[in-house]
């Protein structure tokens, strides 16, 4: 049995789809399973991984796990697993990790995800992917009301993954071998700025979309319009204060997988209802 974590989210419902289409038995952990729509090969469970006794019934059978990052027990989820004889865990974490900064919030909690998963004893992997692809899905309300995007970062160049790609590596990775005690760094193909990937939008979708950068007064107060004071700190450290690059393009999908990363047409095409 393997068990999935954001089992409704882009990449745990990738990595849902990916083991499911195998074959293969899953246990998808959601907040609730009265709005699960029934996949073969699938057993959605409610649990709230914020709180860990409610993981308790879900365990039995488990060998293998996906967990994302960045619950407040991090040790405590993997002390769980290990109990109930889990054999492999892919860790989802972040490429922040790798600056090493402990006072940017958010690098502190994919630090803290990876660190309990190295002193579990349990098997672990971890995967530090660049900016997601499905990150273009926060367009959404501003295409439902014209073609104009103004939103944050943009001569930030990212190259985006396609959460495909990523569960089709986690996946790997849960399945086979050769990955225990791994650090999987992966991206897509290529650097794009949010203006390319709404070109691209704008041929798929067939729109005349354009895209236009908020000033940095104006991605100040939309950052702290929405999210606690410590990630506006992270995320400005990241993106004006320049400690964070996801332009380099890493080769590991295609290494692992062999064949390439899936490119942001890819995705678009494959999404492209999402924006109708």
């Amino acid at each position: 049995m393997y068990l999935v974590s954001g089992a409704t989210g882009n990449v745990g419902g990738e990595v849902v789809r990916a083991l499911a289409d195998r074959g293969l038995p899953v246990r998808a952990l959601v907040r609730s399973a009265a709005r699960w729509k029934p996949v073969e090969h699938v057993e959605a469970v409610e649990a709230d991984l914020d709180e860990l006794d409610t993981l308790d019934p879900w365990l039995g059978g488990v060998e293998a796990a996906f967990l994302l990052p960045g619950f407040p027990d991090m040790p405590g989820l993997y002390a769980k697993l290990r109990e109930a004889g889990v054999k492999r865990v892919v860790q989802l974490s972040g490429s922040s990790t790798e600056t090493g900064d402990e006072t940017n919030a958010v690098t502190a909690m994919m630090m803290g995800t990876e660190a309990a998963a190295r002193e579990s004893g349990v098997p672990w992997t971890i995967l530090r992917p660049s900016g997601f692809m499905s990150n273009a899905l926060r367009w959404l309300p501003l295409l439902r009301e014209g073609d104009l995007v103004r939103a944050p970062w943009g001569d930030i160049a990212v190259a985006c993954i396609d959460p495909f790609d990523i569960a089709a590596v986690a996946v790997a990775a849960l399945t086979g071998e050769g990955h225990e005690g791994a650090v999987h760094r992966i991206s897509g193909p290529r650097a794009m700025l949010p203006a390319e990937q709404i070109a691209v939008l704008a041929r798929v979708l067939d729109r005349p979309l354009r895209f236009e950068g908020l000033t940095p007064e104006e991605t100040r107060a939309e950052l702290e319009a929405t999210m606690p004071p410590k990630y506006v700190a992270a995320f400005w450290n990241f993106y004006v204060e320049g400690a964070l690059d996801e332009s380099p393009v890493y080769p590991a999908v295609e290494e692992i997988l062999g064949r390439p990363a899936r490119t942001f047409e890819d995705w678009a095409e494959a999404h492209a209802d999402d924006f109708r």
